[in-house]
């Protein structure tokens, strides 16, 4: 970052807070000539301790140590201007505004010295959390990527919700899943379950296969979880894997659980039905779960819609569910980051703006190609 953009940032700051310091001064000022105004047995010098607790509101210490210097200045004139300045009066006056000024002073140093170290632990909480929850390539082959994370923990950018694609031989592969709970105390089955992924989407070569992979390591992090005394309760992790080839205009699921996803194109947003889910992982008994590839048509210009429970099940006030179908079904012509935006604002406004559960959505866009026959939505058997 060059000297200009650094002064340009450091500028907006600077800029509010000395124009806000107006306000102190000006009390300053209105206080000190009403003083001088009423009769000589009326004191309105200790009103002036307003002045710094105004100014450490917006501003730091320094500048507020500067505003309290000038209220007992302030009040040394008026004794001055009253020829009593070596009263007791006004030698308490002096002496209670510069003590109570040095603690506002104090507490000011001290919320500053604590914002900081907040920013430096929101910093490395942002840089864990990219680690984790890695951006999706914008582009795999014909795909477009576009991905939308909403944390329902504050001040946090992801939670239990998960994705990720990788490039394959010939296509693509994704997962998207939800862990069982929300926010940061899911993050770690996430985690285990991303890095798994990551690592056995390249060593097997079906769907079934790497479900199996991935039910073995979510059962093996939630055992050492459990042995390293962590709390006893259910835990499982529904998923959807989804295998893309680039040549043939078909998607291939793999469901643990997971909702369906919707296909859109022109107007319409159509659920891929006929699924057939396996118990989500971490549950079910080892070795006998069978996984089932279901096909569905993906055609060069269809856009595919991943969620999570969080989208699905979100509520407004009065309990009613967002609407997704129908909502995405007017955005079908948009592109994905389009799409994505049109769907945050509008899942925001429908639930007040904040979920009660992380939710995650993944829009993949196949690019067009000369149209060909399909069955939209519908699982293709061969």
């Amino acid at each position: 970052m060059g000297l200009r953009q650094r002064l340009a940032g450091g500028w907006q700051p600077w800029r509010s807070s000395h124009a806000l310091v107006v306000i102190p001064l000006a009390l300053i000022a209105v206080i000190t000539v009403t003083d001088v105004l009423v009769p000589a047995d009326i004191h309105l010098g200790p009103m002036l301790v307003i002045a710094p607790a105004i100014t450490a509101s917006f501003a730091g210490p320094r500048l507020t140590a500067l505003i309290g210097a000038l209220t007992v200045a302030t009040v040394a004139w008026i004794g001055l201007h009253y020829d009593v300045l070596s009263s007791r009066n006004v030698v308490v006056q002096m002496i209670a505004l510069a003590v109570l000024s040095a603690f506002i002073v104090f507490f000011c140093r001290v919320r500053e010295r604590r914002r900081q170290e907040l920013d430096q632990l929101r910093s490395v909480a942002e840089a864990a959390q990219t680690v984790l929850l890695r951006p999706l390539p914008h582009r795999l082959g014909p795909l477009r990527i576009s991905c939308l994370y909403l944390a329902a923990e504050h001040e946090a950018r992801i939670g239990g919700d998960l994705y990720a694609a990788t490039r394959t031989e010939g296509g693509a592969r994704v997962i998207i899943g939800d862990v069982r709970g929300k926010g940061l105390a899911a993050i770690g089955e996430a985690s285990a379950l991303l890095g798994a992924f990551r690592e056995a989407a390249h060593q097997h070569a079906t769907l079934p296969a790497l479900a199996v992979a991935l039910d073995r390591s979510v059962r093996r992090y939630l055992a050492e979880s459990a042995e390293a005394g962590g709390e006893v309760v259910e835990h499982f992790i529904t998923a959807l894997l989804l295998d893309i080839p680039d040549e043939e205009p078909v998607i291939r699921l793999t469901s643990c659980g997971h909702p369906a996803p919707l296909l859109l194109c022109h107007g319409r947003a159509t659920p891929v039905t006929g699924l057939h889910p396996a118990p989500p992982l971490g549950v079910g008994a080892i070795g006998l779960t069978e996984h089932a590839v279901d096909p569905a048509c993906f055609e060069p210009g269809d856009t595919l819609l991943l969620y999570t429970d969080g989208v699905a099940e979100a509520r407004d006030g009065e309990g009613i569910f967002y609407p997704l179908p129908e909502r995405a079904a007017q955005w079908t012509e948009l592109g994905t980051e389009a799409l994505l935006h049109q769907l945050r604002h509008d899942l925001l406004a429908h639930v007040g703006g904040h979920l009660n559960d992380d939710a995650a959505v993944i829009a993949i866009h196949r690019a067009p190609s000369p149209q060909h026959g399909r069955q939209r939505g519908r699982i293709v058997h061969h």
